[in-house]
């Protein structure tokens, strides 16, 4: 059995956030995209001034996942007005799920993935939805393994290209 732990972030988590939200995005996407959209995107979305404004957040939530005591990946869920789409109270948002490469394979994704599921329960949402890259087929593949269907699509920006997210919902009973 492996030792899982997974623990919510706070401020004081700020760097390792930053260090492990820039490797994870840059092991997933680099091979994808040009350098300077790379490079314009983690220096937008991951400095410590935008990363602490979403720690800071009542309605945004990170958790790390650590594999035999390593940080391994990291979640950010997101309620209320937090959302990056309109979806209404009833919804939660997975706005991140990103696991180190070297740590993939071992069931973390889908850890965190449940533990997401199990906060939508608690907290009483009708649905869990995601946006994911139409280019990511592993991530794509694995949301439908997990029970959710793509209901629409929106831009995300990688520096100054327009790509699209396509959007995976699932019902919660």
């Amino acid at each position: 059995m492996n030792d899982y732990k997974y623990k919510k972030c706070t401020l004081e988590d700020l760097r390792t956030l930053k260090e492990i939200s820039y490797e994870t995005f840059n092991e997933t996407f680099k091979h994808q995209n040009t350098p300077e959209n790379m490079n314009a995107y983690l220096e937008k979305a991951f400095n410590f001034k935008q990363l602490e404004k979403e720690l800071a957040t009542i309605s945004s939530h990170f958790f790390f996942i650590y594999f035999n005591h390593d940080v391994a990946g990291y979640l950010k869920i997101n309620t209320n007005d937090a959302q990056s789409e309109e979806m209404g109270d009833h919804s939660l948002e997975i706005e991140r799920i990103y696991i180190k490469r070297k740590f993939q394979k071992h069931g973390l994704g889908k850890y965190l993935l449940n533990q997401a599921l199990e906060i939508a329960v608690e907290l009483n949402k009708q649905n869990i939805w995601l946006g994911v890259w139409e280019k990511n087929e592993n991530a794509i593949g694995f949301y439908k393994k997990m029970g959710f269907v793509i209901t629409g699509s929106h831009s995300f920006y990688m520096g100054d290209e327009e790509q699209m997210d396509l959007i995976m919902t699932k019902t919660l009973k």
